[in-house]
């Protein structure tokens, strides 16, 4: 049997939190359950290396809610142990049912979760321009109250009230990667990067800290998948394939891409803003340093994608 290529499954928030469903912690296991299943699959099938990357934004969305609405009682949690809380909680959830779906198997595999921080520049754009929602919603004079007394930026948010947001700032090292890849190596199934990883600056002391942002979860994906030297990139999400024309008459799926031919339609517009454009573009990157393969499908397709059935394959 020839070895299998390995690989970092990037997933969505969304996979753990299915939309249309209140998101409640059994649901959760349920929803959490039914993505391992098919990742265990891999395990089942030769693939020794997996790393998971998993979104949060319904998970901490719900953790920033929890403190704002509890602040009058106890002391309100900052945006980067929010992201902490879920990664470890999360985690907690993954790796549990990971195990309970490998044991299914007779396979005999550690899993473990590294809470995982994410070097960002403090002079980044993004900080000119903060463009991430997240929390709950308020009226004028809550939101002014708050942006003088917190020093939040919020925005009006097509009439349903005021809310805040935060800057989204490109990730540009992970601080726990010889961690995360020395664990990878040795075939441990590794959840590390949730939510995007806690965004972490450098102050004038040279010590670490904690921002006020959200960083893209497929654009850290894309940098764990190149710092641990992963051949593939698996993006798993809600479609089959990447479309161009989609949700038109003209809607045609994208299957074998080269990198070059990916970045046209790019350029051209194809690709939504906030759904599968920075997925395009973190396959980019990771191929654009040095990874073999990237592959965007639904989760129930991991293995058949992997086997070249099904999928939109983007190679350098």
């Amino acid at each position: 049997m020839s070895k299998k290529p390995s690989i970092v499954i990037a997933l969505g928030g969304n996979a753990i939190s299915k939309p249309g469903l209140r998101g409640t912690i059994s649901e959760q296991f349920y929803s959490t359950l039914e993505s391992m299943d098919h990742v265990a699959e891999l395990a089942a099938n030769g693939y020794e290396k997996i790393l998971i990357t998993h979104g949060n934004g319904p998970q901490v969305g719900s953790a920033i809610l929890r403190s704002e609405i509890a602040s009058k009682f106890t002391y309100p949690l900052p945006m980067d142990i929010c992201v902490a809380d879920t990664q470890g909680g999360m985690g907690y959830m993954i790796q549990q049912v990971m195990t309970n779906c490998l044991r299914e198997r007779g396979i005999k595999k550690p899993v473990a979760t590294v809470i995982t921080q994410v070097y960002v520049d403090a002079h980044d754009p993004a900080f000119d321009n903060p463009t991430k929602p997240v929390g709950m919603f308020y009226n004028e004079r809550e939101a002014q109250d708050l942006m003088a007394g917190r020093g939040w930026v919020l925005k009006e948010d097509a009439g349903r009230g005021w809310r805040r947001v935060v800057p989204s700032p490109r990730p540009i090292e992970i601080l726990e990667k010889e961690a995360i890849k020395t664990l990878f190596e040795k075939g441990h199934i590794v959840i590390a990067g949730g939510g995007g990883g806690i965004p972490i600056g450098l102050n004038r002391h040279n010590k670490y800290y904690g921002i006020e942002a959200v960083i893209d979860k497929d654009r850290s994906s894309a940098l764990i998948a190149n710092e641990v030297g992963a051949e593939i990139l698996l993006i798993m999400t809600g479609v089959e394939y990447a479309y161009i024309g989609y949700g038109t008459p003209n809607q045609r799926a994208l299957t074998n891409m080269t990198a070059s031919e990916i970045k046209l339609h790019l350029e051209h517009g194809e690709f939504a803003d906030g759904s599968m454009r920075p997925k395009i573009e973190a396959c980019l990157t990771f191929l654009e340093n040095g990874g073999k393969e990237a592959i965007i499908t639904s989760i129930p397709n991991c293995l058949p994608a992997l086997r070249g059935k099904t999928g939109t394959h983007i190679k350098g």
